[in-house]
């Protein structure tokens, strides 16, 4: 059913905002929307942080499972050669090639580790862009 005020042709229609209230509903939508949107984000982040946790803990129980293989072929590697050497000498072969190993992992993850930047260049890079782009545009006007 259609009311009384839509039938009468003399009716006025609501006046419009004006323009500090329409300022005032831009600026309060604004910051619900802000708002909503940081504990939209916190809560993708809680989940996704609880994920990452689940996933690092199995992640470092598979490391310690890992671990533990490599001492048994480690120990399987001194058996073997102690069946042509004394044991001592077996252990200290496995444990020189074990160093020497560990020494060529230090090397490379330190060459690794020097190509590393502290700062994201790129984004720095592009965040300048677009602080000029809009200072440019604001002045263009």
């Amino acid at each position: 059913m259609r009311e009384v005020a839509e039938m009468n042709p003399e009716s006025k229609p609501a006046a419009e905002p004006s323009m500090g209230e329409l300022m005032t509903q831009l600026s309060s939508q604004t910051s619900r929307l802000v708002r909503d949107e940081m504990r939209l984000a916190q809560k993708e982040f809680a989940e996704s942080a609880k994920h990452a946790g689940i996933g690092a803990g199995l992640f470092s129980a598979a490391g310690l499972v890992a671990v533990f293989g490599l001492g048994s072929l480690i120990a399987a590697a001194i058996a073997a050669l102690s069946l042509a050497l004394p044991v001592w000498a077996a252990a200290v072969i496995v444990a020189v090639v074990l160093f020497a190993v560990a020494g060529v992992a230090g090397l490379v993850s330190k060459k690794q580790l020097g190509q590393a930047s502290p700062t994201p260049e790129m984004t720095v890079a592009n965040v300048k862009q677009d602080i000029h782009e809009v200072k440019d545009a604001r002045y263009d006007r």
